[in-house]
């Protein structure tokens, strides 16, 4: 299992902001050549990437990186100059503005010609970014395009012009998003996307919060997703990277429950019982599957030992 709780945004043109993600705390470093990467600087982000991956330390991440929309101009060259010049270090690229499996085949075919030529130890994993209703609509399609493809990924800002949404903040990436609606505006949209990633075995990974100095806003979209089965979230600021790790991370008191429910269950087979119940509470085979996910997750994060 990969640990992917916090996702730290870097633009690929930007120099100085890449060695500050090599000291971060993020999980995965996600280099970005879309969105925050004007046109006129595409090329030059591209070579700084490749230099910062080539030259700085990233020992304990996953660096990922984000290439341009498979309808735009820059895709093919994102992929082809990168991977082939720093290929062996990156673990996947992601996929923005998935509408359709076929963008999923065209990336994972050039990378199988790309990696046979270059042999780069390891298969580059895929992550699609759902972000427009046409997305959301071929989702379990995407989800099954291709063995090469390790997680789904919200994309809130561009979902809501995809749908015409009103735009209710600076950023529209997720704050004020309880405040407008009885529930939840995207509560669906979450649910779909957690739905169809964990059908498929794949990551499911919450949308970036927007105001950056809204540590409490950010707690909360944060546990919600984490509630709904999200692995993780991205990060647009380093002091985001703490809040995220945590709220994707078991808790003492989970990590409590889990050991009283995995000591409860013991004992019933010890005992010759089926499901074992504890304080009045019962215990069966899908409860003690869910302690064994945290559990073991909190092994991987060594908050207790194995």
């Amino acid at each position: 299992m990969e640990i992917r709780r916090s996702i730290l945004s870097v633009p690929g043109h930007i120099v100085k902001m890449h060695d500050k993600a090599a000291h971060s705390e993020a999980d995965v470093i996600m280099f970005d050549l879309e969105d925050s990467v004007p046109v006129g600087s595409k090329k030059v982000a591209r070579e700084n990437i490749v230099d910062s991956i080539r030259r700085l330390d990233w020992s304990g991440k996953l660096l990922s990186l984000r290439i341009n929309a498979v309808d735009t101009s820059f895709a093919y060259g994102d992929v082809i100059y990168c991977v082939e010049h720093c290929g062996s270090m990156l673990r996947s690229l992601v996929l923005p503005k998935v509408n359709h499996e076929g963008d999923i085949h065209f990336l994972a075919r050039l990378l199988n010609g790309i990696e046979s030529n270059l042999s780069p130890g390891h298969p580059i994993s895929i992550e699609a970014c759902i972000e427009t209703a046409q997305g959301l609509e071929r989702i379990s399609r995407i989800a099954e395009a291709s063995s090469r493809l390790k997680s789904l990924v919200f994309g809130i800002a561009d979902f809501t012009a995809s749908i015409g949404a009103p735009l209710t903040t600076l950023s529209a990436h997720g704050e004020d998003d309880t405040s407008n609606h009885s529930g939840h505006r995207w509560h669906y949209i979450l649910n779909r996307i957690v739905t169809a990633a964990k059908s498929h075995g794949l990551y499911a990974i919450d949308a970036p919060y927007g105001n950056f100095q809204d540590e409490e806003g950010l707690i909360d979209s944060a546990r919600m997703s984490r509630l709904l089965g999200f692995d993780g979230k991205w990060v647009i600021h380093p002091g985001q990277i703490s809040i995220v790790n945590e709220a994707y991370s078991p808790s003492e008191h989970e990590i409590e429950l889990a050991k009283q429910i995995l000591e409860a269950h013991k004992e019933a087979e010890i005992n010759g019982r089926g499901a074992a119940s504890k304080e009045g509470h019962m215990i069966d085979n899908a409860t003690v599957r869910l302690a064994e996910k945290v559990w073991e997750f909190a092994i991987q994060l060594g908050n207790i030992a194995s």
